[in-house]
């Protein structure tokens, strides 16, 4: 059976800082960009960052370049979003993502993924 699934969320702080994984089970990551995206309430789902398959370009929405951090780590099968200095507004659902038709390169429009996750929750308050 296939699966993505997200871990790594929670509650902290303000400046604080998360990891959030996706894991494969099904599926090789390594052969597809992978997306992360998230969705706060009332609004809708955005693209915060992808990795591609080969060579790990990397790219991330505004809102987030240089606080976040994509990797993977094609042993363990995982994709990982280092997130720092978080923000109240990062507050969401993470979702991780699987684009079967990405070339060489990643985007972050989600509706070029196909396999999804169910998310974890992300929220950043005092």
């Amino acid at each position: 059976q296939v699966q993505l699934v997200e871990s790594g969320g929670g509650l902290v702080q303000p400046g604080g800082s998360l990891r959030l994984s996706c894991a494969a089970s099904g599926l090789r990551l390594n052969y597809y960009a992978i997306g992360w995206f998230r969705q706060a309430p009332g609004k809708e789902r955005e693209g915060v960052s992808c990795i591609s398959s080969e060579v790990g370009h990397t790219a991330y929405s505004d809102s987030v370049k240089g606080r976040f951090h994509i990797s993977r780590d094609n042993v363990a099968n995982t994709v990982t979003l280092q997130m720092n200095n978080l923000k109240p507004e990062d507050t969401a659902v993470y979702y991780c993502a699987t684009d079967s038709g990405a070339g060489h390169g990643c985007t972050t429009d989600k509706l070029e993924y196909d396999f999804w996750g169910q998310g974890t929750r992300v929220t950043v308050s005092s």
